[in-house]
C-alpha cells in the first residue's frame, strides 16, 4: 500500500507542476537498448557528438548513476506552439527553441518536485533529476513506462498528443508502481522518412545523428560540408521536418508554459533582418534561449550557408 500511495503523491505532483504526462518504470537494465546502442555507436551515427560513446554502463542502467534507486519516474513537458516566425522565407529555427531554454525551466520544476515529495513522503530521497544533459535515454525510458512509443523518426509519440515534447526523469530511492508499456502504431506510414531534407533517417527507428540537419546546426564544429548544400530546407538551429509531416502531431495542442511563449522580437524578424543580425542583437535575443548553444559564430555560419545554398 505504500508504493501505492507514493505512486499517487508522485502523479498528482507531475500534474500540478504542469507535466502532461507522468510514467514509471523500475530501475533496471535495459536490455532491449544495449545492442541497439551498441551498434548504433559501432556505426559511427553520432558523428562529432562524442559524449555519446561515453558512460556506455550508466545510460544503460540507471542504479549506476543513483546506487540504490528504485524507479524512474518520466515526465514529459509540451512545447508545442501554433505560433510560427512571420516571414516566410527567414531562416527557421525548430519550434523548442520559441522560447526560455527547457534545460531551466524544468529543472525548477524538477527541484520543486523533488522536494514537495520528501514532504508528502517524510524522508529524504536519494535520487537525481535528469534534462537532457546525462547518460540517460530518456526516450527508452518514457516508452517503458507507457508514455509513448518510438516513432520510425526516433522520437517518443504520444497517441493523444503526439511528439513536441521535451522529456525529464527523476530516478529516486522510492519504490513506485510501474505502469506498462503501449505497442507501436507507426504502422506502414513512411512520412518522415520521405520527408527527411538530408536522408538522416537510414531505416525505421534509426536515425543517424551525423546527418541530421540539427546536428549539422547545433553540434558541428567548424565548416559545414559543401556536400549539404541546398538540403537544409532553410533551417538554422535545429529542424521540424519529421515531426511536422507526422500524422499523430494533429493531436498536438498549445503549450500552456508561459516561459515557452516565443517573443514578438523572434517571430516577426525578416530574412534581411537574419541575415544582418549583430552580435549585441544576438545576446539580448537568445539571452535564456537554448539558441545560445550555437554561439553568436554558429548561427551566422549557419545563416551563411543558407544564403550561399
Amino acid at each position: 500500500m505504500t508504493s501505492l500511495r507514493h505512486t499517487a503523491i508522485v502523479k498528482n505532483e507531475a500534474k500540478r507542476l504542469g507535466f502532461a504526462y507522468c510514467g514509471i518504470s523500475k530501475a533496471e537494465f535495459l536490455d532491449e537498448e544495449a545492442p541497439r546502442l551498441e551498434h548504433w555507436l559501432k556505426e559511427n551515427r553520432h558523428g562529432q557528438m562524442s559524449y555519446m560513446s561515453e558512460h556506455f554502463d550508466k545510460r544503460l542502467d540507471p542504479r549506476k548513476l543513483v546506487p540504490g534507486a528504485k524507479s524512474v519516474v518520466s515526465l514529459l513537458l509540451n512545447y508545442y506552439s501554433p505560433e510560427l516566425q512571420n516571414d516566410n522565407s527567414a531562416p527557421k529555427i525548430s519550434m523548442y527553441a520559441y522560447g526560455e531554454d527547457y534545460h531551466f525551466v524544468i529543472k525548477r520544476k524538477l527541484a520543486e518536485f523533488v522536494h514537495t515529495l520528501e514532504e508528502q513522503i517524510g524522508r529524504t530521497i536519494d535520487g537525481r533529476a535528469f534534462v537532457d544533459s546525462a547518460p540517460v535515454m530518456d526516450k527508452a525510458w518514457a516508452k517503458k513506462s507507457g508514455l509513448g512509443w518510438i516513432g520510425k523518426n526516433s522520437n517518443l509519440i504520444n497517441p493523444k498528443s503526439g511528439s513536441y515534447f521535451f522529456i525529464a526523469e527523476l530516478i529516486i530511492d522510492v519504490e513506485l508502481e510501474a505502469d506498462v508499456a503501449i505497442g507501436d502504431y507507426c504502422g506502414t506510414c513512411t512520412r518522415c522518412i520521405d520527408a527527411c531534407p538530408t536522408d538522416a533517417i537510414v531505416a525505421p527507428h534509426v536515425v543517424d545523428g551525423s546527418k541530421c540537419i540539427s546536428y549539422f546546426t547545433i553540434e558541428l564544429k567548424g565548416a559545414m560540408p559543401e556536400t549539404q548544400k541546398g538540403s537544409f530546407q532553410n533551417w538554422m538551429f535545429g529542424c521540424d521536418v519529421c515531426q511536422t509531416v507526422c500524422p499523430w502531431n494533429r493531436f498536438s495542442s498549445p503549450n500552456t508554459e508561459p516561459a515557452f511563449a516565443p517573443s514578438h522580437a523572434l517571430l516577426s524578424k525578416s530574412a534581411k533582418e537574419w541575415e544582418e543580425i549583430t552580435e549585441e542583437i544576438f545576446q539580448e535575443l537568445f539571452r535564456k534561449s537554448a539558441v545560445k548553444r550555437t554561439k553568436f559564430e554558429g548561427l551566422k555560419r549557419n545563416i551563411k550557408f543558407l544564403m550561399n545554398d
